[in-house]
């Protein structure tokens, strides 16, 4: 723990950071691509200002082949011709479950989200939605340092 950071949170409340855990583990593992859930993390940790889980998630989505002109562009999405419906579908659904506080999350946002990944994969998504804000919000209260952050190196499949 460094001088600036609050408290730790995996070693100051272990059983927190394990549940936490174990809903990311279980998002992973959900099916969703691995390169839509990168663009949907970096993008609601933007909305987030979370330094720490934009640097984790960008470089966690450039080491798994990411491009940086669509990490570039992802605060643009909207503008930025590079994404794929289903992708700007699961962008819009991700920026409208994060900013819930500054109104509902829309009816057709949801239908189109569901159009692209089915019911299933709409609930999904939503829980790495939630997944996301959740980490967000532990590692800005936390005053997780941020730049040191190195990806896993992955076997070769």
């Amino acid at each position: 723990m460094t001088s600036d950071t609050r408290f730790a949170i995996r070693a100051d409340f272990p059983e927190g950071y394990d549940s936490v855990r174990a809903l990311d583990r279980a998002v992973r593992s959900s099916g969703l691509d691995h390169s839509l859930l990168e663009l949907v993390k970096t993008r609601v940790s933007q909305l987030n200002r979370c330094a720490f889980c934009i640097d984790m998630h960008t470089k966690d989505a450039r080491a798994a082949g990411e491009s940086e002109q669509r990490l570039y562009g992802l605060s643009a999405w909207r503008e930025a011709p590079f994404y794929s419906d289903a992708e700007r579908a699961a962008l819009a659904l991700a920026e409208a479950v994060t900013m819930v506080a500054s109104g509902d999350v829309d009816d057709d946002v949801v239908d189109e989200a569901r159009k692209h990944f089915g019911q299933e994969g709409l609930a999904r998504l939503v829980y790495a939605i939630v997944t996301i804000n959740s980490w967000n919000r532990l590692a800005i209260s936390s005053r997780s340092p941020v730049g040191s952050y190195q990806p896993a190196v992955r076997a070769a499949h």
